[in-house]
């Protein structure tokens, strides 16, 4: 069995910094002998210390609190702390993606996934992300982890760039003896969202207690959970008009505005003539020609529903091997190692790809002939209803009549992406004494990770082959065939678009064009350390000091197919993406010990340390921390650390081309801009020769339909000019272990400021900011980033935003401000144990900077950035029996200030109530090695608010924000845990 060390029982000591009593002490192991010593290494410092105890902010999660929650992702466990913000990839926000579908990152602060640095045993991680240092949490095995520690603060000093939100310190488990099997079966209180597990993990040690090896297997299935199956979510539509300001609630969205479906319509929708004498039509279930209606005004809908065929969490699918064992090559010396490997399958899912004939022509705008000139002669499409034909004009003057059209590729099926990945991180090592001492220690290591992945998707349109397609004369034999004879030697079929279910599989598979992704992420590292006591030292005790230098090598790459890459799928183009860099540096540490048993002085260290880091990309960097640990009395202790931090630009931000991009929930402040409006709003918009256009074709005010609002796209642009970003954090904080109060023994309580700031943060400047700023925001310089239709576009206004961008820069900055609570207390009550631990986060302030000299943007109160956020876990164990529940607190929310222009008046944003959630655990120890669990996450199925597309904050898809709150509902699981 495995025993439990020295280590162990500091770990329990760091209550100080929140760690909850479990009710799991059944598996818990007798304690090792009392005069053992033993010094350990805690998160933020590569000293070695008898203390656990942190001068910074510190939380522990231990294996006890993951076996109570029953995940099979750490993110899921992670995401219930209040420090932790909303993550950018995860199970039920990345859907739409068309990369990094299921990716499961942390976000410490809401500070961005690529400030928080995710560690394994205290060294770096290969990213699961392409060009980004964000570590996919789905490679790492939940049951092979001993503890996790929730560094909040600037750490990169320590650590190096990335940590200046925080860290993450992954701790895996060693020294285990024996073999322990975890199962769990589970779904939702609706029959989805079905989850297995099965984790075997298993070890021995050498008869002198020396070297040991360990291993783990572990398999996890996830499945899917469809929009159309949460009715509360908004399944029967898919849009909502917001043209309207709406305050309150913001559930009275639903009762001030009216549903829209798509107005890409499978049976088509077909657009004739071009200013106030345009029209357009569609078809109904028989073939009809009839009017369209997205919203049912005047009768059955004709648009289309989207959520029938969206997924609110991806199905995803892992198996996963760990391993790690320490060999003793004699009294003073040991070789480690270890490794890790993850496959992982997953799953995406959105509707059929919505055509418009502007995909295909864009040179004319959208507009297509529908006849062909053969011989000098023009030949009508056979293809075209005489509906059409009769109503056709030349509106582009090229002497043949034109049409636009719009369509729901259903015979195409829905967008369909299947996702590999293979993670491999493989480290080694020497660890032990120098020669000659006692009491400096050592540590070499090598360490090697990678991440591939290989993506492959269906339902996308060859654009130069549906040009082919559309392009139909009559055959001589009386059929249909494509105009252009070369086509028709390459396999040409003509495509009916014209109703519904009208293409044919022959054409269907000429037009189809599959789409493939590959990606590749490489990190190599090689470090040493040193730490010890200096030979003399102070009253209060020796002087303790660490150095050491790393050297990182990362190198990552993403290229799709040549179709996708060439924007010729009709869907996002997206070009390939190369990047490497390689970093060189040298860390100092010290611990100096300057009080100790004195009179208001119970002890009293200073610690400080330093890195200096040289980038083949930016140049040399600098960062440092320093704080102190002051304990009048043993009962408190007052803690406090300042720290610059520094952040390299990743490699997506430096070499990312322009990437097309389909943003949702953009407000185009020019709606319901007139002619004679006179503000600043109004006069920027009217600079637009295409807003003018708009205002003249609809009585004077700037309107747009919902193809408008559906049909904006843009570019993400990298910047290789970018500069290393740093950020100055500082906390003050107080620990009350209140041991010599026999009633408050078992108490503990912290108290934690926090405040960092980031100077010159990387940043892509946020497009609802772009849109403001240059229109009546007074800063045209925004206006680069906005493109308008001079003219009419296929189903699109003129006027109307064609492409809103947004590029990368070192912004004016962006920092946050608040305070952390944490309170845990256990003892025996009644004929039982119980245990409690409350953590809370008052977020003061999270602003950024969009560029430099700019007002400050505030997100504090906003969706996704609550002021008020807690986690009460409370157990109790009593015989053979065991109940752990967890309450999550988010508190009450606004939407974000840009949006209906309520920045200058905030309280007019309509708002989001407090939203608790609440999971059970019940156990029981039939013997001392078998233990059956039953769980119920949201056991009170708690809905989520519903926020719509178009609001911001929306994840598309699920109509509310599913990165925040819980989109799923009330789920089960059952499980068994066998230790032998």
């Amino acid at each position: 069995m495995m025993k439990e060390t020295v280590l162990s029982r500091s770990v329990r000591m760091i209550c100080v910094a929140g760690m909850a009593m479990s009710a799991h002490a059944a598996f818990a192991q007798d304690a090792a002998p009392a005069d053992t010593v033993q010094k350990v290494q805690i998160t933020g410092s590569r000293l070695m210390s008898p203390s656990a105890e942190s001068p910074t902010p510190l939380q522990i999660l231990t294996s006890a609190d993951i076996a109570a929650s029953g995940v099979v992702n750490l993110q899921d466990l992670l995401q219930k702390n209040p420090t932790l913000g909303t993550p950018t990839l995860s199970r039920t926000n990345s859907n739409f993606l068309t990369s990094g579908g299921g990716v499961s990152t942390v976000n410490l602060r809401n500070l961005g996934d690529s400030r928080t640095l995710v560690l394994v045993n205290g060294r770096r991680f290969v990213s699961g992300v392409p060009g980004d240092t964000a570590v996919d949490l789905n490679t790492i095995p939940v049951d092979f982890i001993e503890r996790v520690e929730l560094l909040t603060g600037g750490a990169s000093a320590t650590y190096g760039s990335d940590a200046v939100a925080g860290v993450v310190n992954i701790i895996l488990k060693k020294n285990f003896e024996g073999v322990t099997v975890d199962g769990s079966v589970g779904k939702s209180d609706r029959g989805d969202d079905y989850k297995k597990k099965l984790a075997i993990t298993f070890g021995t040690t050498s008869a002198d207690g020396g070297s040991n090896i360990m291993g783990h297997f572990g398999y996890s299935k996830q499945g899917s959970v469809m929009s159309k199956d949460r009715p509360n979510l908004g399944a029967a539509v898919d849009q909502y008009s917001l043209s309207e300001a709406v305050t309150g609630d913001v559930r009275d969205i639903f009762k001030t505005t009216a549903p829209f479906y798509s107005s890409f319509a499978p049976q088509g929708r077909f657009f004739y003539g071009s200013g106030k004498t345009a029209g357009n039509f569609t078809y109904d279930k028989n073939g009809n020609v009839i009017p369209f209606d997205t919203n049912g005004a005047n009768g059955a809908a004709t648009g289309f529903n989207r959520s029938e065929y969206r997924t609110i969490a991806v199905p995803t699918e892992r198996y996963l091997f760990a391993t790690n064992g320490n060999l003793k090559l004699n009294e003073k010396h040991s070789a480690f190692f270890e490794g890790t490997y993850a496959s992982t399958k997953v799953d995406t899912n959105i509707e059929p790809f919505p055509l418009d004939s502007a995909n295909v022509y864009q040179g004319t705008g959208g507009v297509l002939p529908g006849e062909t000139l053969v011989n000098g002669v023009k030949v009508r499409n056979p293809l075209i209803p005489d509906y059409l034909w009769n109503r056709m004009t030349d509106t582009d003057e090229d002497g043949l009549k034109d049409y636009h059209f719009t369509r729901r590729l259903s015979e195409f099926g829905p967008r369909h992406s299947t996702v590999n990945r293979g993670t491999l991180r493989l480290a080694t090592g020497l660890k032990g004494t120098l020669p000659f001492t006692e009491d400096w220690n050592y540590e070499a290591f090598m360490s090697y990770g990678r991440t591939t992945e290989s993506q492959s998707s269906t339902g996308q349109v060859n654009v130069m082959s549906m040009r082919n397609a559309l392009a139909a004369i009559p055959n001589p034999d009386g059929g249909v065939m494509c105009a252009d004879a070369q086509a028709r030697a390459e396999g040409c079929v003509p495509i009916n678009i014209f109703g519904l279910n009208t293409i044919s599989p022959e054409a269907l598979k000429y037009v189809t064009a599959p789409g493939s992704l590959e990606t590749a992420i490489t990190q190599k590292i090689a470090g040493a350390t040193i730490s010890g006591e200096l030979p003399w030292g102070l009253p209060a005790g020796n002087i303790g000091v660490a150095g050491g230098f790393e050297w990182r090598s990362e190198d990552s790459s993403s290229v799709a197919d040549p179709l996708t890459q060439a924007g010729l799928n009709a869907g996002n183009a997206i070009p390939p993406t190369y990047g490497s860099f390689i970093v060189r540096e040298e860390f100092v540490e010290t611990q100096v010990p300057l009080l100790k048993d004195q009179k208001f002085a119970k002890n009293l260290d200073f610690r400080a340390s330093f890195r200096h880091g040289d980038y083949s990309t930016v140049g040399i960097t600098k960062s440092w921390n320093y704080g102190f640990e002051w304990a009048p009395i043993s009962d408190i202790k007052f803690r406090g650390t300042k720290a610059v931090s520094t952040r390299a630009p990743n490699i997506n931000e430096l070499y990312s081309p322009p990437t097309q991009d389909f943003p949702s929930g953009i407000v185009d402040p020019c709606e319901g801009v007139t002619a004679t409006s006179n503000d600043p709003r109004s006069i920027a918009c009217r600079a637009a020769p295409g807003v003018n256009a708009n205002i003249a074709a609809n009585g004077g005010v700037f309107t747009l339909t919902q193809a408008d609002i559906q049909g904006i796209s843009g570019y993400n642009r990298g910047n290789p000019d970018l500069k290393a970003e740093r950020g100055k954090s500082g906390t003050v904080g107080v620990v009350i272990t209140p041991t010599s109060i026999p009633m408050l023994s078992k108490f503990t309580f912290t108290a934690d400021y926090f405040n960092i700031r980031i100077e010159d943060a990387i940043v892509s400047t946020p497009r609802q900011f772009t849109l403001q700023q240059c229109y009546g925001g007074g800063n045209p310089v925004y206006c680069q980033f906005i493109t308008r239709r001079p003219t009419a576009e296929g189903s699109a206004s003129a006027g109307s935003i064609k492409y809103s961008d947004t590029g990368v820069s070192n912004s004016g900055g962006l920092g946050t401000r608040g305070v952390d609570l944490t309170a845990s207390w256990a003892d025996k009550v009644g004929p039982g144990r119980l245990s409690a631990k409350l953590s809370y986060t008052y977020l003061k302030t999270l602003w950024n900077v969009p560029l430099p000299g700019e007002a400050a943007d505030e997100s504090a109160g906003e969706v996704e950035s609550p002021r008020n956020k807690a986690v009460l876990n409370l157990a109790y164990k009593w015989g053979a029996f065991g109940i752990n529940t967890t309450t999550s607190y988010t508190g009450r929310v606004k939407l974000d200030d840009q949006f209906l222009n309520t920045y200058d008046n905030p309280e007019l944003a309509p708002k989001i109530g407090a939203y608790v959630s609440t999971d059970f655990q019940l156990t029981y120890d039939v013997k001392k090695n078998y233990q059956f669990y039953f769980g119920m996450d949201n056991a009170f199925d708690k809905k989520a608010p519903p926020i719509v597309s178009g609001l911001p904050g929306n994840t598309t898809g699920t109509e509310t924000d599913a990165s925040a709150y819980d989109p799923i509902g009330r789920r089960y699981y059952l499980g068994l845990r066998v230790s032998l």
